[in-house]
């Protein structure tokens, strides 16, 4: 052979063998362990972390003679109530129901009349919200994938049409919220969220990191960047409206999560689940601090909401009732207030909310009804 190149020495090398693929079944698999171990350590270093209790302090027990009681009946909907929501601080009386009678109404709490009410085009609306700046827009959806705004000026008595309609998803729309006049959230069976401007109806950004279902959402009282959303894949997830990721992810559910709600000062947020647990998230130290469930009630939670002072959380159940628990008492038995027998809806409690002052509780139910308590 030719003798090496000057100042060269031969190469003593073997060779390299080419690599062999691994199948990509083999390589799923090694990533899905990686993934669970990761996981379990994450777990652990939180509960190395969680070196705290939960102490109510000097905090005096609740008067349980003040049970909220029934006040009021409103009378109107033909088909399941499945969603309502309250009207912000100028009209604190007033708030939306939709129904699978296709309809949506504007409601005065105190007279139980009908301001408005508008006719839509799917029977099956899931969601609606009330814009809380001004109290002159209502947003509603359901298995027509759209979400469809309505001016809600109380002015005139029924509106046929749709003032916009933002359309994206590719599932039915679960939950709606305002960010502003100018903007809102929305959430769908398709595992996104979307952010719309509505002056131009058109997304402004698309959150995609649940894997299921996401059911809820709620926008932050204190910070309009940020929002949470809650999901059938047994996950919460904080979100800075300007990050398409998710800043924060929950667990501790063992089963779909329907519903999530910021506390009054914007530091922590509620859940109720399937599982038939409510559970208290603290994002300041990214843990779950409390937990609200009870063996002698086996039924999941369909809505939550919390009293202005935040001492209260208001939980809506599959077995006709609304239970009312202790915020700050340490993994409570049992909750401080019930709906008594005869108050109960004849159907399960399928959402509920505090009114802007903190006077009314209002819950819905698929017996048509939505009833008031203060």
């Amino acid at each position: 052979g030719f003798p090496p190149p000057p100042g060269r020495a031969p190469s003593l090398r073997r060779p390299r063998r080419a690599k062999t693929a691994l199948p990509a079944r083999d390589t799923m698999a090694d990533a899905r362990r990686k993934l669970e171990e990761l996981r379990e350590e994450l777990k652990e270093l939180k509960k190395e972390a969680h070196n705290g209790t939960f102490e109510a302090g000097e905090v005096p027990p609740l008067d349980r003679s003040n049970r909220p009681s029934l006040r009021r009946t409103l009378r109107g909907h033909f088909g399941k109530v499945t969603t309502m929501h309250w009207a912000g601080g100028s009209r604190p009386n007033v708030l939306v129901s939709a129904s699978q009678d296709s309809n949506l109404i504007v409601w005065d709490a105190n007279s139980t009349l009908k301001n408005q009410a508008f006719s839509m085009r799917s029977q099956w609306v899931m969601a609606c919200a009330f814009e809380q700046e001004r109290s002159e827009l209502v947003a509603c959806g359901g298995l027509d994938n759209a979400c469809s705004l309505y001016k809600a000026d109380g002015e005139s008595i029924t509106n046929g049409r749709a003032i916009k309609e933002l359309v994206a998803h590719d599932g039915y729309l679960s939950s709606c919220r305002f960010i502003s006049p100018k903007r809102l959230i929305t959430a769908s069976g398709d595992s996104t969220c979307i952010l719309w401007d509505i002056n131009r109806v058109s997304m402004i950004n698309t959150y995609t990191d649940h894997s299921g279902d996401v059911m809820n959402v709620d926008v932050s009282p204190t910070d309009s960047n940020t929002f949470l959303s809650c999901s059938v894949d047994m996950t919460s997830k904080l979100w800075d409206i300007r990050a398409k990721r998710s800043v924060m992810t929950f667990f501790g559910h063992e089963s779909d999560i329907n519903v999530v709600k910021f506390f009054p000062d914007g530091m922590c947020f509620a859940t109720g689940s399937d599982d038939s647990s409510c559970r208290l998230y603290d994002l300041r130290c990214h843990q779950e601090v409390n937990i609200f469930m009870s063996p002698k009630i086996p039924c999941g939670i369909t809505s939550a909401a919390f009293s202005n002072s935040g001492r209260l959380l208001f939980a809506g159940y599959d077995d006709k009732h609304w239970r009312a628990w202790d915020v700050v008492q340490p993994s409570p038995k049992a909750p401080v207030f019930k709906s008594e027998k005869n108050e109960t809806h004849e159907n399960l409690v399928s959402t509920l909310g505090v009114s802007a002052e903190g006077t009314a509780l209002c819950t819905g139910s698929w017996d048509s009804l939505l009833k008031i308590f203060a």
